[in-house]
């Protein structure tokens, strides 16, 4: 029976790798960035989120979201109050968006030409652990880390931080009354994914969204 179950998992990730490949090139012909936003639940990806395609829209930047929760499309109407084009993607529950549900859902979103955007933000499903493993076809995988879940977040599931190209700390505006330890934040971050980009911010009061702003002009830059 375990052989049988890992030689499934296998297959199913097999597929999943081949679809990403796709969407990867796919996504590179169009001269989009994609960036696959992943944390656990209540750690402020929406709000980061929100905030980011409001900011990048001032700045005459084209960008989409396509979002990702096991039901309700809550997240999709607060985001779309920014104005960017937002597509909901319902698991049903499913711990995590794959390859094969954002090639569907990208293929039926009319209202959206991947030529005309600059950026698109796959919002994944609030999970540590099995987003790690499924390839969305993005350029850029963001874990964000909270200032209320904790500074030992990265030694608990390091599968996630070390396969991830930058971190964002988020409601850094709490530090203070949670008793957040920075250094150390910093520290086991750096000892699971040593030199990766980090950021600071804070969705309510702004704090550190320039320079994310400035990474994510960076990124988008044709190499």
């Amino acid at each position: 029976m375990t052989t049988r179950i890992v030689e499934l998992r296998r297959g199913i990730l097999k597929k999943n790798d081949e679809l990403a490949a796709a969407l990867r090139q796919r996504f590179a012909t169009a001269g989009v960035l994609v960036l696959n936003l992943v944390s656990s639940p209540g750690t402020g990806k929406t709000a980061l989120l929100e905030l980011t395609l409001r900011q990048l829209r001032a700045r005459g930047a084209h960008a989409a979201a396509l979002v990702g929760d096991l039901e309700t499309d809550n997240d999709a109407r607060r985001l779309a109050a920014s104005g960017a084009p937002v597509l909901q993607i319902n698991t049903h529950g499913i711990c995590h968006l794959d390859a094969e549900m954002v090639t569907k859902h990208i293929e039926g979103w009319q209202a959206v030409a991947l030529a005309e955007l600059e950026f698109l933000f796959i919002e994944n499903v609030g999970n540590l652990v099995c987003p790690s493993s499924y390839d969305l076809g993005e350029r850029i995988r963001v874990v964000l880390l909270s200032v209320t879940e904790g500074e030992d977040k990265p030694l608990k599931y390091p599968g996630l931080f070390n396969s991830a190209d930058a971190a964002v700390i988020t409601k850094t505006d709490l530090a203070v009354p949670c008793g957040f330890d920075r250094d150390l934040a910093l520290r086991n971050i750096n000892e699971i994914r040593p030199g990766i980009r980090i950021f600071e911010t804070s969705a309510k009061t702004g704090a550190g969204m320039e320079a994310w702003l400035a990474y994510l002009t960076e990124q988008a830059r044709p190499s």
